[in-house]
């Protein structure tokens, strides 16, 4: 690309102490949504107070504790949806988190509105940057600084006019390109001025507002930067990353290796430009491997359709857990991997989830296996035995499973997209259970005998129609499928073997029906193919699916 020279990477110090690389996450953080917020004001259409008020309700129930609310001093909607908040009562064990500027007007109005609500995290901000201070302000490092420490100075002063517990948050915004030492000093400044305690809390948001960098960077910040803060057992460290360059996710959970405690957050990543981290992929990403999130998210499709709702966007089909195909295989590789790994699954008593391509078992998050295998022109054998088998009974020998998958792919390639499991059996039914032409088996009698040599043979008597012409048959072998075999070979001319039989119940109970297989060979020409018969008698099962191959041996002659 001719303009790659314009963009430069922003520079860090380095860092070879880093510690990060070489922990684990062990536990869940501290959530905050800012999906009222963040996520609010980025929506083509904002939120209005009903649905605010809606979304407030989902949030507590998912199980966050930490809310940011919205901007009171700087919108009269979202005073009005705090002061509702606090006129009708909130839960005791819930933070309200209200953002707000350095300015001492927005302090005092936000100090009016969050009057009477019982917890609140007053998060303030300013820009930190080299780019903010250079372009945007104008102003240099000690004028940025002494901002927010005005501020807490400002806050400290109303503190005693609030009944309830107040806790401050600050951010350095755009710290992802603000000089970590710099940084440091910044919110260093605050919590001196705030002094945290046991009883007066702080947090410092350390946040990603514009991703800069690979996520190995920021957690270098992030570690760097919560290692050297002042009062550091009182305060909370927390990020709040986006997803300018795809990375928000990795860059939080980085952090949280880096030790950070907290991470703010929306559902599905709503938020400005290419938004903010999405918390539900987060929490789903410790649960993949063993850590309780803390969050309660069994019903995907539930927060799915409520914030489609509320907030008027859809989430992407590929998106991570959340989307329509996150567990659904096209890939013929990966669904008969997938087919391999249910079945294995079923053995294993450990009840460890041990299935290819599929991260976490989509039940635990309210979704089903009946959209786990689609089936398309891409599809192999695999996905389609999958189908035959866990939705319909038919346990198909493996040889077979490239016979049928070949007919399977080429209704797909000829209808041009994806077959429901539905079309899947009714081709199956078309091209074996209901393969009765030229020959169509009506019914038999068995009876066991023995010739002059007292030597055991099985006598069958068949009644069937050939090309519509009822006939009988009295056939003799080995048993009644080699009788049955013996008798249409010498009666219609064919030169045939018999290379597979497998049979297995379809169902259980009184009313119970078999499947029978067999693998035959047209000697004369060299093709092979499969039949299936079903019924409640074994025999008559084997006898129809004999019928079948035949039939379908001379399709393809």
């Amino acid at each position: 690309m001719d303009n790659v020279g314009r963009y430069k990477r922003f520079q860090t110090p380095p860092y070879p102490e880093r510690r990060w690389p070489n922990t684990v996450i062990s536990k869940a953080p501290v959530w905050c949504s800012v999906d009222l917020r963040d996520g609010n004001q980025a929506l083509v259409e904002p939120m209005t107070v009903e649905e605010k008020r809606k979304l407030f309700a989902l949030l507590y129930e998912l199980g966050f504790r930490e809310i940011e609310v919205g901007f009171p001093a700087a919108s009269a909607t979202e005073r009005e949806f705090v002061r509702e908040l606090a006129e009708n009562g909130v839960p005791e064990d819930v933070y309200i988190q209200v953002l707000l500027q350095c300015r001492p007007e927005q302090i005092d109005a936000t100090f009016e509105a969050i009057r009477g609500l019982p917890r609140v995290i007053m998060h303030i901000y300013n820009p930190t940057s080299v780019l903010q201070r250079e372009v945007v302000f104008g102003k240099s490092k000690e004028e940025i600084l002494q901002i927010p420490v005005d501020a807490v100075k400002r806050i400290r002063e109303l503190e005693a006019s609030f009944d309830g517990e107040l806790v401050l948050e600050y951010s350095p915004e755009s710290f992802s390109g603000t000089e970590p030492d710099y940084a440091l000093e910044v919110c260093n400044a605050v919590l001196n001025a705030w002094e945290p305690s046991a009883k007066r809390r702080a947090i410092i948001n350390l946040p990603e507002t514009v991703e800069l960098n690979t996520p190995n960077i920021f957690a270098d910040q992030v570690e760097w930067v919560a290692d050297r803060l002042a009062f550091r057992e009182f305060v909370t460290v927390s990020v709040h990353t986006h997803n300018d360059r795809g990375t928000g996710i990795a860059s939080a959970e980085l952090a949280l290796l880096a030790g950070a405690d907290r991470v703010e957050g929306t559902l599905f990543g709503n938020g400005e430009r290419t938004g903010n981290m999405d918390v539900l992929t987060l929490a789903y990403n410790l649960y993949a491997t063993g850590i309780e999130p803390g969050l309660q998210l069994s019903n995907i499709n539930a927060i799915l359709e409520s914030y489609e709702e509320l907030v008027k966007m859809p989430v992407s089909p590929r998106h991570p857990y959340a989307g329509r195909f996150a567990f659904t295989a096209f890939s013929g590789g990966h669904q008969d991997a997938i087919s391999k790994g249910f079945a294995a699954m079923a053995k294993d008593p450990s009840g460890e989830w041990k299935v290819p391509y599929l991260l976490i078992d989509p039940a635990d998050i309210g979704r089903t296996y009946e959209t786990v295998v689609r089936i398309n022109a891409q599809s192999g054998k695999g996905g389609v035995a999958y189908v035959l088998k866990d939705y319909y009974g038919f346990h198909l020998p493996k040889e077979m499973h490239r016979e049928f998958g070949a007919r399977v792919q080429k209704m797909a390639e000829t209808l041009g997209g994806e077959l429901t499991r539905e079309d899947i059996f009714n081709l199956f039914r078309s091209e074996y259970l209901e393969k009765k032409s030229p020959l169509h088996f009506l019914r038999c009698s068995i009876d066991d005998r023995t010739d002059t040599e007292d030597a055991f043979t099985t006598h069958a008597h068949l009644v069937y129609t050939y090309r519509g012409e009822e006939a009988e048959l009295d056939c003799y072998g080995n048993g009644p499928i080699d009788a049955v075999k013996k008798g249409l070979q010498e009666n219609l001319g064919r030169n045939i073997r018999l290379l597979d039989y497998s049979e297995h119940a379809l169902n259980s109970g009184s009313e119970a029906q078999a499947a029978a297989y067999v693998r035959m060979q047209d000697l004369t020409t060299g093709k092979t193919t499969y039949g299936v018969g079903i019924s409640s008698n074994i025999t008559r099962a084997s006898i129809r699916a004999m019928f079948c191959a035949m039939n379908r041996l001379s399709d393809d002659k």
